[in-house]
């Protein structure tokens, strides 16, 4: 996966992203469980549209993402906003030496970037070891529904003055797999436009196939919903979300 100039256009192309809902999610469900507690880390943090939003909120946030692209920028927007969030470059299958933490959330999908079911396991196991007992790990996925009847065999483009971009979604060799072929055209200072091409991989799994990671690493499942709900998982919901604890 590579984030290189991508991560200085993913602010732009997300600007429709709910990042106030995903901010919502964690704090109702911190508030709703009774565990409240100041230290979160966020797994995959990008640009840091969740950890500086929660550090605002008064909780001692510290981040972790693979890409060191994304990291400057997030740490950008965080110094801009005043927050106070420490970042760190790490893989989330080898996450070591930061502590405990009363919350760990991993969003945006981040876990869908995981190649199969060990490193599925791997990355869990490393969560547990970061998260105090009883701790909460939230973290959400795209649904098999969405893999396959959004995502697989179309596309989507965007026609803007400053940026634009055709993004084809074709299915990938492992099941519930997509591969996805990003072309962006940026304007320079020159008004010419530029080329920049990105290629991601995500993969999901069923839902039982998360609950047996869960379980092998030491999690019990509070709730499985969708959609950004508190309470219900419907059929067609294109994002599951997961609150887990510690045990």
């Amino acid at each position: 996966m590579n984030y290189g100039k991508f991560a200085y256009l993913y602010d732009e192309l997300m600007t429709d992203a709910p990042y106030e809902q995903w901010v919502s999610f964690v704090l109702d469900i911190m508030k709703n469980t009774g565990n409240y507690h100041r230290q979160i880390l966020d797994v995959g943090c990008g640009t840091g549209n969740i950890a500086i939003p929660l550090s605002k909120h008064g909780l001692q946030v510290t981040a972790v993402d693979l890409s060191e692209e994304m990291l400057f920028v997030a740490k950008e927007k965080s110094d801009a906003a005043k927050a106070e969030v420490q970042f760190f470059q790490q893989d989330m299958r080898e996450l070591e030496g930061l502590g405990e933490f009363d919350v760990v959330i991993s969003l945006c999908d981040c876990i869908n970037y995981l190649n199969n079911e060990q490193e599925i396991n791997v990355t869990f196991q490393r969560i547990s070891h970061h998260l105090k007992k009883n701790g909460l790990f939230i973290f959400d996925v795209h649904s098999i529904h969405k893999v396959e009847a959004i995502f697989t065999g179309h596309t989507f483009a965007h026609n803007g003055q400053e940026i634009s971009y055709i993004w084809e979604c074709f299915a990938g060799e492992e099941e519930y797999s997509v591969d996805h072929d990003l072309s962006f055209f940026v304007e320079n200072e020159e008004g010419m436009y530029e080329r920049y091409d990105e290629f991601h991989k995500q993969r999901t799994y069923t839902i039982e196939t998360y609950e047996k990671a869960l379980k092998n690493s030491g999690f019990e499942v509070i709730s499985i919903t969708g959609d950004f709900s508190l309470e219900t998982l419907e059929e067609n919901a294109e994002r599951w979300f997961f609150v887990t604890k510690k045990i």
